[in-house]
């Protein structure tokens, strides 16, 4: 480096100012260094640096760039007069030991000035949080103050409406009971009337009269006062015992039609017993799938995960098995309308019908479903007049369900403009 030896300073008994021309180069804050006996500035490329008589306060001490020139006001630790800047006659040993301690110094400084800023971060957060902590305790206190308040409101309320309720019922037995009173008093004085009604016709009568006669004839007033009064015995309590039968089917006995219930009941036993042993395939199934029932299950979840020709293989199976399940075709045939084979589906929902007989209510929901995919079958192959025949059907079954009745008013607007299209 080149090092730079112009310098102007002056000094006075507390501070040194000091002026080092630094033109034609451009000088950061970050090109300076000073410690309390050490003064450096780095612009490359040049150097200038001063190992100071005596040392300085570099907290206070500031340096000042503008117009080429450094102005540095150094404020010395003890007021006195320097002899010179520098210090004379050093030798180059002590030099280079000024500056490593300046440069040790500079770091122990910047270290603790690190931890102090790191402990004052620390404490800002702690204040901080503690902050947070008292404003979310009072406001979480002002909540409950607000509960409390609520609650005693609410309390108070309840209260009142309790007291109002036993001044009602307070009122209402006061005035039953003063009803009561009325009803008794003129019960005593009906009787009353009649007793003087009984006594009226005596006084005229003689004093022999009066008195009672012995024998069977005998009369007395007090007598048949006392029958009067006497209250017949209560009635015996007794328990009745009500037995009702047994039905399968929800619909009442005047409605219901019992011999076809009872046949539709023992075909669907049969069908349940029904199982097809003669194929060769039983023998590497599992006993699970031998089950018509597990098999319909398991088409039932291929179906819902869209996976229509493995649940078609599951149905065709089950048929296999059992073919006197009706619902093993409807299924089926809702399958092959996913998968567009129109005829089959419109096969298996007939031979659904063929087993859903004979018509009971319990078999209403699987008739309306297989009416509902044949004439959906036949309206895709714009057979219109079957497809709304097998609506219709449906209605009625179920005539509550709009939307097959939607859908057969739609399929009414298209027979008639194909009609008129003719």
């Amino acid at each position: 480096p080149v090092w730079r030896r112009e310098y102007s300073g002056r000094q006075s008994g507390p501070a040194v100012y000091l002026s080092l021309p630094v033109r034609g180069v451009r000088v950061t804050p970050a090109n300076i260094f000073c410690t309390d006996q050490y003064l450096k500035v780095s612009v490359p490329p040049f150097l200038f640096e001063a190992i100071l008589y005596a040392p300085i306060d570099d907290t206070n001490s500031t340096a000042k760039i503008g117009n080429g020139i450094i102005f540095f006001t150094l404020y010395k630790k003890e007021v006195a007069m320097w002899d010179s800047l520098t210090l004379v006659n050093a030798n180059k040993e002590k030099l280079q030991y000024l500056r490593k301690n300046a440069v040790l110094k500079a770091h122990e400084k910047a270290k603790e000035e690190t931890e102090a800023k790191k402990v004052t971060k620390q404490e800002h957060k702690k204040y901080a949080l503690e902050a947070t902590m008292k404003l979310e305790e009072a406001e979480r206190k002002r909540i409950e103050d607000l509960k409390e308040k609520e609650r005693q409101k609410v309390t108070k309320e309840l209260e009142l409406w309790k007291k109002q309720q036993k001044d009602a019922e307070k009122q209402k037995r006061v005035e039953k009971e003063e009803e009561l009173h009325q009803e008794v008093e003129q019960l005593k004085e009906k009787k009353k009337e009649k007793m003087n009604k009984t006594r009226i016709p005596n006084e005229g009568t003689s004093k022999t009269s009066l008195k009672p006669t012995k024998g069977h004839g005998s009369y007395s007033m007090f007598s048949e006062n006392l029958k009067e009064e006497q209250l017949p015995a209560p009635r015996s309590t007794a328990t009745i015992q009500i037995n009702f039968t047994s039905r399968v089917f929800p619909t009442a006995l005047r409605e219901s039609r019992i011999a076809e219930e009872e046949e539709w009941l023992r075909k669907q036993a049969e069908a349940r017993r029904t199982v097809s042993a003669d194929l060769s395939e039983l023998e590497d199934l599992k006993e699970e799938e031998k089950n018509p029932d597990w098999l319909k299950d398991k088409g039932n979840k291929m179906f819902a995960t869209g996976n229509y020709l493995a649940a078609v293989n599951a149905y065709n199976l089950a048929v296999r098995l059992n073919n006197k399940l009706p619902l093993l075709y409807l299924n089926r045939a809702a399958c092959h309308l996913k998968l567009r084979n129109l005829h089959k589906a419109i096969e298996d929902s007939s031979k659904a019908l063929e087993l859903l007989t004979p018509p009971v209510p319990d078999n209403e929901n699987a008739r309306v479903k297989a009416y509902v995919r044949r004439g959906t079958a036949f309206c895709h192959l714009e057979l219109y007049t079957e497809g709304l025949q097998d609506y219709e059907a449906a209605l009625k079954i179920d005539p509550k369900n709009k939307t097959i009745e939607k859908d057969a008013e739609k399929i009414r607007h298209l027979i008639q403009g194909t009609t008129q299209d003719s």
